[in-house]
């Protein structure tokens, strides 16, 4: 059966200046990563190219057997951006009818519905959230995520902006796609995030510097500051 990730020596530089070594990695089907690193680490660099949105400078990435970026590695893909782009004028309610119905998900009214009151925009559902706060854009971004069908997620930064409420609501559901047999690598500095997760991997000027089990890595040993104990949410989150 093939891996849900397998990376072959990819590789990334931007002119002379190389942003990700040759990495070769294999994440087995619904395994939870945590991938932690100091910003430049190549951890964005490295979600997106298996997301399809960065062209790699060299080596491969495929997704359950698929070339990361084609359409057979999108239909199984679900990301979660760091930075949530939204149309104008939909509502936060259109937009989880839209990718769910794009994805052809069935039943997916209950399911919208429940991903809206799980994140707390239930008052806002009929909001544009594109005229939202940081951390209301990242909980709608949350939720259009998690409304269609994937069987791995790659998830970006994504405790940033919210208020406590809403990092419970999305290690839950990080939690509960898990247990359904999802596979999920989360970038993240959320020390509560990494402690539950498989796998720890840690990237340091692009190259991999620690890739094994969470409860065998000292975090102040590795690098100061990758785990941002307190980090400020968003006051309007």
């Amino acid at each position: 059966m093939n891996a849900a990730i397998e990376t072959d020596e990819l590789t990334k530089r931007y002119a002379d200046q190389p942003a990700l070594a040759p990495i070769d990695l294999v994440v087995p089907r619904g395994q939870r990563v945590s991938l932690i690193g100091h910003n430049g680490s190549g951890k964005t660099t490295l979600i997106k190219m298996l997301a399809g949105l960065l062209e790699p400078s060299g080596g491969g990435a495929s997704i359950s057997g698929h070339p990361a970026g084609s359409p057979d590695a999108r239909a199984v893909l679900s990301y979660l951006s760091d930075q949530p782009v939204f149309y104008d004028d939909l509502t936060v309610r259109q937009h989880l009818e839209y990718i769910a119905r794009l994805h052809r998900t069935d039943d997916w009214q209950d399911h919208a519905e429940w991903l809206i009151d799980s994140v707390g925009l239930s008052e806002r559902a009929d909001d544009l959230p594109s005229t939202f706060s940081r951390g209301l854009k990242q909980k709608a971004a949350i939720a259009i995520a998690f409304v269609r069908p994937f069987e791995t997620m790659l998830i970006d930064e994504p405790f940033v902006g919210l208020d406590r409420a809403g990092r419970s609501a999305l290690l839950d559901l990080i939690a509960w796609a898990h247990d359904d047999g999802a596979t999920l690598v989360v970038a993240t500095h959320e020390l509560a995030s990494v402690t539950s997760s498989d796998r720890l991997i840690a990237l340091s000027d692009g190259e991999v510097i620690y890739d094994g089990d969470p409860a065998g890595a000292d975090p102040g040993a590795l690098s100061d500051g990758w785990f941002d104990r307190a980090d400020p949410a968003d006051p309007a989150g």
